[in-house]
C-alpha cells in the first residue's frame, strides 16, 4: 500500500474506506486494512507493514485453535490468541517491530 493511502489504516473509518480483509494464517501475513480477520492454525511471525510510519493493526483470528504470534520475526508475541478476540498491534518504526496487546476480557 502506498503511504498516500495511509488513511485506510486509520482507526476512524467511513463507508468509503475499504472493508476489513481476510487472510490465511501464515508465517508472514500482509494486512492492508486496519482490521484483518485471520483464518487457520499457523502461527504468525512476520507482519508486512502496510505503511512506513507508526500505526496500529487489529488481527481477529477465526479458527477454533488459532496459532500464536511468535517472536521469530518482527512481532513481539503473545500466546494468548483466542478465537474472535481482537489482537491489537502497535508498530514502532525505530525498532521495526509490532508490539501486541490482546483485547477483550
Amino acid at each position: 500500500m502506498s503511504d498516500l493511502l495511509f488513511q485506510q489504516m486509520s482507526t476512524v473509518q467511513n463507508k468509503l474506506q475499504p472493508t476489513s480483509t481476510r487472510v490465511a494464517a501464515a508465517a508472514t501475513i500482509a494486512p492492508n486494512t486496519f482490521i484483518t480477520f485471520v483464518s487457520g492454525t499457523t502461527s504468525v511471525a512476520t507482519i508486512t507493514p502496510p505503511v512506513t510510519g507508526n500505526h496500529m493493526l487489529v488481527l481477529i483470528f477465526t479458527d477454533d485453535s488459532p496459532g500464536d504470534i511468535l517472536t521469530t520475526g518482527n512481532a513481539i508475541g503473545t500466546t494468548n490468541v483466542v478465537k474472535n478476540i481482537p489482537v491489537i498491534l502497535f508498530y514502532d518504526t525505530v525498532a521495526a517491530k509490532y508490539y501486541s496487546a490482546v483485547g477483550g476480557a
